[in-house]
């Protein structure tokens, strides 16, 4: 697999080995780092995901550098799958890689099963400085996630789902939002499923513009995206 220019292929130390990672590279005068989590492994999830990328791309539109990495198991990353428990000490070394090589104030964003497992990890820790949640799991089959913690989670939020996921129904986020305090935003981005077909391009604008105007930084718009 040939890797574009700008972006470094490497594998960062994880709890259970090696953890496949990709690091779009940043500006000099980088304001922050960003980390983006991938949803479900079992189900086909990976950082190459769609939503992954066009979250990346959103974040890196500020010159931000993004790590990307797949969980225990998935792709090439060492370690079996652990049902999101183990899964958070992956999320954690993430931080720590970042933190480690660029000393900045980090911005993360997971998405489903990410967001549900980097919250987690997230929301108590000095060197994040934002969350974005994208398609935030409540109810999946017959299991129900919970977010309790949230309550302590002083960070600025942002939730972004769709109208139509099944996943995260508006009425249970509300219920979510309820729990966590300000500064809080949530976007619901209309007909748009779980995994934002056909809007992506409405969910980078909601990233972008909430980045924008919670960090103070310049509106930037992702180049060459795709609609879908």
């Amino acid at each position: 697999m040939t890797v574009p220019a700008g972006i470094k292929s490497f594998f960062i130390p994880g709890p259970s080995g090696r953890l496949e990672a990709l690091l779009n590279q940043g500006n000099e005068d980088a304001a922050h780092a960003a980390l983006v989590c991938h949803p479900h492994p079992l189900y086909g999830g990976t950082m190459h995901n769609k939503v992954v990328y066009h979250a990346m791309k959103a974040l890196q539109s500020f010159g931000f550098p993004v790590l990307r990495f797949n969980f225990r198991g998935a792709g090439l990353s060492e370690g079996e799958h652990d049902k999101g428990h183990g899964e958070v000490d992956d999320v954690r070394a993430g931080l720590d890689w970042l933190a480690s090589e660029y000393q900045l104030p980090i911005i993360f964003c997971g998405f489903s099963f990410g967001a549900a497992t980097g919250l987690r990890v997230v929301c108590d820790n000095p060197r994040v400085a934002g969350i974005i949640s994208l398609g935030t799991p409540i109810a999946v089959e017959e299991r129900v996630y919970t977010y309790n913690y949230l309550g302590s989670c002083a960070a600025p939020k942002l939730f972004v789902s769709g109208s139509r996921d099944q996943f995260s129904l508006r009425a249970n986020l509300e219920k979510l939002m309820a729990i966590a305090p300000e500064p809080k935003q949530l976007v619901i981005v209309e007909g748009a499923g779980h995994f934002f077909e056909g809007h992506l391009r409405e969910m980078q604008a909601a990233i972008s513009d909430w980045t924008s105007r919670v960090f103070h930084l310049p509106a930037h718009t992702p180049k060459n995206m795709e609609a879908s």
